[in-house]
């Protein structure tokens, strides 16, 4: 049901993508703010938008989930490259500029965790972020999640080489900080 919520917290809920999102999506990969440290390389139209939400839909190696607050969207939160096997996969999340600086990505990353762990049972949670992505880093480290490597001028930022660092949580871990220290 187009609406309705996947995940709540206390100020952010996550839902599916829906076809309605297509122009927050493609103003919001369009802003150059963003498609820095995303990496994006952008502009994109309606067209790839649509396609690119097609892709996100239908994929089988995760989940996206748009993050709304008060109803609005205000960013995306995902888990890709999900390996069932191995028990691993990826997190991801970006917010509008307009919503930055207010914990959601936090709190939008917790429910995803929290869904990654607890309901997907997986054992490990992976990340990257361009090294200079500060806040980034802040909502990784917030988390639980560890600095576990440095890929040296792996991608472009700003039309400049950065370091990509790379981050790990394990389900264990992520409980000790919600004060569950109970088994995987």
């Amino acid at each position: 049901m187009p609406g309705s919520a996947f995940k709540s917290g206390e100020r952010v809920s996550l839902r599916p993508v829906e076809p309605e999102d297509d122009e927050f999506l493609r103003r919001h990969r369009n802003d150059p703010r963003l498609r820095k440290p995303l990496g994006e390389v952008g502009p994109h139209a309606a067209a790839d938008v649509a396609e690119y939400r097609e892709e996100v839909v239908r994929g089988d190696d995760g989940v996206t989930l748009l993050i709304r607050v008060d109803g609005d969207p205000v960013g995306l939160t995902f888990l890709f490259r999900e390996d069932e096997r191995r028990g691993v996969a990826e997190l991801g999340y970006w917010l509008a500029p307009d919503a930055w600086g207010n914990g959601y990505a936090t709190e939008a990353a917790d429910l995803l965790c929290a869904h990654a762990f607890d309901e997907r049972a997986l054992h490990r949670l992976t990340a990257r972020v361009y090294e200079g992505n500060d806040a980034s880093a802040r909502v990784l480290e917030g988390l639980g999640f560890v600095e576990e490597g440095r890929l040296r001028e792996d991608g472009v930022w700003g039309g400049e080489r950065r370091d990509t660092l790379r981050y790990g949580l394990l389900a264990r871990e992520w409980r000790v900080g919600q004060g569950d220290a109970g088994t995987e």
